[in-house]
């Protein structure tokens, strides 16, 4: 029998989307078949500690009856747990000072113990980034699954200083393959439309606070957990948490200030946007870019460069995209450009990097998308099993005897 996986979870849960708290329920319930050593409250959104002390109390409600089933661990023994990491997104830099949240990373990272410390990523990288780089020693020590995509376009500084600096430390990138819990499923009560009534509602506090969240199951960061539930195997065979194959090389482009459709970037990647610094520009002048009709923050801010201003973004989706710059500068002000974010070509992901130790990535394999997400149809194929399995946890919030 393998060893129980060491684990530690970073999450943005009360921020900007509500499926952080359902994959807190997925967790929870699981809470005897792994050693939970950290749960981090992290960028990006309103998220606090707080909201994952919500999640436990709806534990402690059940854990007379969970505890009828399991030896789970009691409910102050999780709070201990519960640190409050980065409340902003990280300049520039990647890295800003250390939280209670970085400090916890690292002093589990640095415990005697011959498992590694899985750090499961469910927001953004601020308080890993800050840990790797207060400790780089601890990158032997961990291995990082992290839910990317739209969490890249909120803290992409972290993460491009993570990719730049930190390319020993293993690593699984989930852009697309965690929307496999969510698209292209059969519909039956497992599904997520039916999930929630059939068997979530009324199972103990833990079943109706996950059915508060949303209407429908989403767990986008359950991929993580599900593939320590599944032992952690290696990332290019299949399991509960998906496939994936090397990291590519290339994924970084830098382009010119006005760029045009005809300047494709990689979807997912680190893109950066360099324009001329008007004449005039002082120390009290400031720019900002919003891209792709975003509202919603935070937005990548000009960084002098030079004789430039240099715009750091991730496009989450693949598309023709336009961007406008936002300047006190009058003669910056309101300029627009545009570009277009693809994936790249099978003579490009098919070739792992160099420089990159143990970094995984989605297979962009066409046969396994699902309506356009590369690499779902890895999560897809083993959900019945994982949504059988939590239904059955569900369960255990009824006494067993």
């Amino acid at each position: 029998m393998s060893a129980r996986a060491r684990v530690l979870v970073t999450t943005d849960i009360g921020g900007t989307d509500p499926d952080d708290f359902q994959s807190m329920v997925h967790l929870l319930l699981y809470a005897d078949a792994v050693d939970i050593e950290g749960l981090v409250s992290s960028p990006y959104g309103d998220g606090r500690a707080g909201d994952i002390h919500a999640v436990i109390d709806a534990y402690e409600a059940d854990f007379p009856a969970l505890a009828t089933h399991a030896r789970y661990p009691a409910p102050g023994k999780l709070r201990a747990l519960v640190k409050q990491g980065a409340l902003e997104v990280a300049p520039d830099a990647g890295f800003a000072d250390p939280t209670e949240g970085s400090e916890w990373i690292v002093a589990c990272a640095r415990r005697e113990d011959p498992r590694p410390l899985h750090v499961l990523v469910w927001g953004g990288l601020e308080d890993v980034a800050q840990a790797l780089h207060d400790a780089p020693d601890i990158a032997r020590n961990i291995a990082v699954y992290y839910i990317g995509g739209p969490n890249t376009t909120w803290g992409v500084d972290a993460y491009a200083y993570v990719e730049a600096h930190h390319r020993d430390v293993t690593f699984i990138e989930s852009n697309n393959s965690y929307r496999g819990f969510f698209v292209g499923t059969a519909d039956d009560d497992l599904s997520p439309t039916r999930f929630i009534p059939e068997h979530a509602a009324g199972r103990g506090a833990l079943g109706d606070f996950f059915a508060r969240q949303l209407p429908t199951v989403k767990m986008g960061d359950s991929p993580t957990l599900t593939w320590v539930l599944d032992g952690a195997p290696h990332p290019d065979r299949q399991s509960w948490g998906g496939r994936y194959v090397p990291i590519w090389g290339g994924r970084a482009s830098r382009i010119a200030h006005p760029a045009t459709r005809a300047d494709i970037v990689e979807a997912f990647g680190v893109v950066e946007i360099l324009a001329p610094m008007p004449a005039g520009w002082g120390e009290d002048d400031r720019a900002g870019l919003t891209f792709d009709g975003r509202t919603q923050g935070p937005f990548p801010e000009g960084i002098v460069e030079g004789d430039r201003l240099r715009f750091r973004l991730s496009p989450r989706d693949v598309r023709e995209m336009d961007y406008e710059i936002r300047s006190s500068h009058p003669a910056l002000d309101g300029q627009r450009g545009s570009f277009t974010a693809a994936l790249p070509g099978a003579d490009r992901w098919r070739v792992p990097s160099a420089d990159h130790r143990d970094w995984w990535c989605d297979d962009l394999s066409p046969d396994l998308a699902i309506d356009g997400w590369p690499g779902a149809a890895t999560i897809a194929q083993p959900r019945r099993e994982i949504m059988r399995d939590f239904a059955a946890r569900l369960a255990r919030t009824t006494p067993r005897f």
